[in-house]
């Protein structure tokens, strides 16, 4: 599948920049033709002969001419490489690099020829467990995710650091097989599907000004409608109030209560193969919505408000599910093996995804999760902490198992 594509790599610094040598190896005993930019900062680690004697092609660096005095070899460098190539993958990508990609700063040919590019881009953030968890490098990640980029977790081990934790380069096997999906358009294993997915809280309305609410980001359910498009799924997005940004090729619909949602599912769910219902639904809704805003009470006496229970969306599509895969999902505070089983086998689910708000790096507002996801055997999968984006991508994986099964 690499056979005669043109792979552009960009070496950044990182002690794993040694492990891309093999990368680079591998990838021309694949077939590929392959050509290595790197920044000042990568060539402190390899240098760039290492890698011209790999590729049979010159190693470029530095964006100008040797000879400055004459301009004898000034050419646009950056679009030459930028058109040709086929597929351009940054490893290790650095803290720093995917900082200036995020931001669009170019100022090194690495950074200008990426921005450039009109061919696919796969990041390997590779760097210490602590700057790669860190809640800017993971905004970042996102960031570049939603504008197209393909990310390649880094495997967990021990770090240069002495440090054990997520940033390590993964094995060179599994880069090139995932380089070759991207290739080959089969990573696009859900391109014949339908998925809608809820995500965000729901507000409930007291009066003109209050509301009840929850403290759901919509995170997680954006994470898993982009990854599904990405993977090309026809996807639909019923959104909370939440203040993100539509991921790409995802049509979205606005809904601020747990009736909207419903009423949203109810129209869309039709047409559905597979719905996944991340939102963070209110259970309860006040009995009567007051017209004008309550006023503080001038008595000691405190205003009561009368709630009744919302409308159970997932009981509801779990009785009507009609060959659909259902998923749900459970933030428990306790129990929440026996909680979540609960759920799964009440409401007739496929999957269930549980996380805890006990587990540091879970819950509301953060980049990063720690999930449960349980089947209908009982069967648990654990995962370790993770960007959201590896949870939706670890979701997806077990949806694809169900669609193939």
């Amino acid at each position: 599948m690499l056979n005669g594509k043109h792979i552009l790599v960009g070496v950044t610094g990182g002690i794993a920049a040694y492990k891309v040598c093999y990368l680079v190896r591998e990838l021309k005993k694949a077939g590929a033709d392959v050509r290595v930019v790197m920044t000042e900062a990568g060539a402190r680690f390899v240098t760039p002969l290492t890698f011209s004697a790999l590729t049979e092609h010159e190693t470029l660096v530095d964006l100008w001419a040797d000879d400055q005095a004459t301009g004898a070899s000034i050419r646009t460098r950056h679009i030459e490489l930028a058109l040709w190539a086929d597929l351009m993958v940054i490893a290790p990508a650095s803290a720093n690099t995917i900082a200036k990609l995020t931001g669009g700063l170019s100022d090194n040919l690495l950074t200008i020829v990426a921005l450039a590019c009109r061919a696919p881009i796969v990041l390997i953030p590779t760097m210490d467990a602590d700057m790669y968890l860190n809640p800017i490098t993971q905004k970042n990640l996102s960031a570049l995710q939603e504008r197209g980029y393909f990310v390649i977790s880094p495997e967990e081990g021990e770090l240069a650091s002495g440090l054990v934790g997520p940033g390590r380069l993964p094995e060179v096997e599994t880069i090139i097989q995932y380089i070759g999906k991207i290739i080959d358009g089969s990573y696009r294993d859900l391109i014949s599907k339908k998925i809608l997915v809820t995500a965000g809280p729901t507000y409930e309305a007291i009066d003109p000004v209050r509301f009840i609410g929850n403290r759901s980001s919509g995170k997680m359910g954006f994470a898993i409608a982009r990854a599904a498009a990405m993977r090309g799924a026809e996807v639909t997005l019923i959104a909370g109030p939440v203040h993100l940004e539509t991921p790409l090729n995802v049509k979205r619909i606005d809904v601020e209560s747990a009736q909207h949602m419903h009423e949203a599912v109810m129209t869309e769910s039709g047409a559905a193969d597979a719905i996944i219902m991340a939102a963070a639904v209110a259970d309860f809704t006040p009995q009567e919505i007051s017209q004008k805003k309550i006023k503080k009470a001038s008595s000691e006496k405190n205003p009561q408000i009368e709630l009744k229970t919302t409308v159970d969306i997932l009981r509801t599509l779990g009785q009507k599910k009609n060959g659909k895969k259902l998923i749900g999902f459970a933030l428990e505070t306790d129990d929440e093996h026996k909680h979540a089983l609960e759920k799964l086998n009440s409401k007739n689910l496929d999957l269930i995804v549980v996380n805890s708000l006990q587990d540091e790096g879970a819950g509301f507002g953060v980049d990063t999760n720690v999930v449960t996801i349980i089947d209908q055997k009982g069967h648990a999968e654990k995962l370790p902490k993770l960007s959201k984006h590896d949870v939706a991508h670890r979701i997806l994986d077990r949806l694809q198992h169900l669609f193939t099964s």
